[in-house]
């Protein structure tokens, strides 16, 4: 809803020449994950079929995340089930992508290094499914580690006040949960664009093997 709210007030303005105030903001992310992150990462012959799905992951992980910043919400990206379904995401538009291209056989078979001795193959195909499957499982532990990471942190410093029931206690858990609660709205970004790069890089390496 929230995001469909910004969506519709930037749209709104869309035959302005100059972007500006929500316009300019959301056009300036959308150029950058594209050009810097999907066309980066993925052939460019390929990399606009994938920038809507990059744009979709990139912008709701970035909404969930400052979610948590507001009093009175939760973030939902500090919750491995939301992390595990947008990783699976991924996966499936990742290998959807090298089938698209390759056909299923064609596809699988880009995982095995071309030139390879015939006797190791069957051993290269395990390992290589294996780091195929730990991929989605990286995203969504990474994601929701760090995202979890700050609150735990957070609620840490402010217990302390009521562990030790002192005023020195909180003077001092309070000035330091507020520099990490600040420090959390870089990690809100940083992770929602980690989380876009790596799903870029992921699905430009089945769309485009290197071997």
């Amino acid at each position: 809803a929230i995001l469909l709210a910004l969506g519709l007030a930037a749209a709104r303005r869309a035959k302005n020449p100059v972007p500006t105030g929500v316009r300019g903001v959301i056009e300036t992310l959308v150029l950058f994950v594209r050009d810097e992150i999907a066309r980066k990462t993925i052939d460019r012959k390929y990399a606009d079929r994938y920038v809507g799905y990059l744009l979709t992951a990139f912008f709701f992980i970035l909404t969930c995340n400052f979610l948590g910043l507001i009093p009175g919400f939760s973030t939902p990206t500090s919750s491995i089930s939301v992390t595990a379904t947008l990783a699976g995401f991924t996966f499936v538009v990742s290998q959807a992508g090298g089938i698209r291209n390759y056909g299923v056989v064609g596809h699988y078979k880009n995982l095995i290094p071309h030139g390879l001795p015939i006797a190791i193959v069957p051993v290269i195909l395990v390992v290589e499914i294996m780091s195929m499957l730990a991929r989605p499982f990286a995203l969504a532990i990474r994601l929701f580690a760090n995202m979890t990471a700050g609150h735990v942190v957070i609620l840490s410093l402010i217990s302390l006040i009521f562990v030790l029931k002192s005023v020195l206690a909180a003077g001092m858990s309070i000035p330091f949960a507020l520099f990490v609660y600040v420090l959390e709205i870089l990690v809100g970004f940083l992770q929602a664009f980690i989380f876009t790069v790596l799903s870029s890089l992921f699905i430009g390496l089945a769309v485009h093997p290197s071997h």
